[in-house]
């Protein structure tokens, strides 16, 4: 009887073990993380490609896969380096899947240039990109969840340059001159309407010189949405 039910229970660790091993993944900076199976993600992208939102150009190119797409990376991601048409630059060009694109080209033209416009007079020339597709845990903490980094799934920005000149850092001007911090802080409110996950300089110590946007699902209807 005893050796029955081993014989029955082995079987079924090793591929609850093996299950296990799939989930942990290492980073290219040999940091290691839990990576979770998320169905939405393929059906989520598959809808954005067959429905042709991203139109490839000069500034939206289609790039071959990244990592390994069944724990990290994408199989169709994007390098953008301009927004708005190509008026609005984007360095260094950011690696993202394609819902993001869309996304990304619409908080550009309709938050962050007007609010450009609004507070400084000038429109916007260019956003600094501070991270996109990186396969890492989140924060850079080994052991910890992978990232949406890790999915082509994030931008991070670190600065607007103006047309005339001016340049915006959230790490200076998110507590400079009032201007500064209310154009920091409309185009950070703005992106809550658009991403499921806006983190900035109030979230914490981490991300006290970025803005964090991306469109990870939250909550058990996947509808919630983070806003710090």
């Amino acid at each position: 009887m005893v050796l029955r039910r081993i014989s029955v229970f082995l079987p079924l660790a090793f591929v609850w073990l093996a299950s296990l091993v799939m989930l942990w993944g290492c980073g290219s900076n040999s940091q290691n993380f839990v990576a979770k199976e998320e169905p939405w993600r393929e059906s989520e992208e598959r809808a954005c490609l067959n429905a042709g939102v991203v139109r490839t150009n000069s500034f939206v190119q289609s790039r071959s896969a990244l990592g390994d797409p069944s724990v990290c990376g994408t199989e169709h991601p994007f390098a953008m380096s301009a927004a708005m048409g190509g008026r609005v630059s984007m360095r260094p060009a950011a690696l993202l899947r394609c819902p993001m694109v869309p996304t990304v080209d619409r908080w550009v033209a309709e938050v962050v240039e007007p609010a450009a416009r609004f507070h400084f007079g000038s429109p916007i020339a260019e956003v600094k990109v501070a991270a996109s597709y990186a396969c890492r845990p989140i924060n850079h903490v080994s052991g910890g969840r992978l990232s949406e980094h890790g999915y082509a799934n994030a931008l991070d920005v670190s600065a607007f340059i103006l047309a005339d000149g001016s340049k915006l850092t959230v790490k200076e001007s998110w507590h400079g001159p009032e201007g500064e911090r209310a154009f920091l802080r409309a185009v950070h409110a703005g992106a809550c309407n658009e991403f499921t996950t806006v983190l900035g300089p109030n979230y914490d110590a981490h991300h006290r010189d970025h803005f964090h946007l991306d469109l990870a699902r939250h909550g058990r209807d996947g509808l919630m949405r983070i806003c710090k």
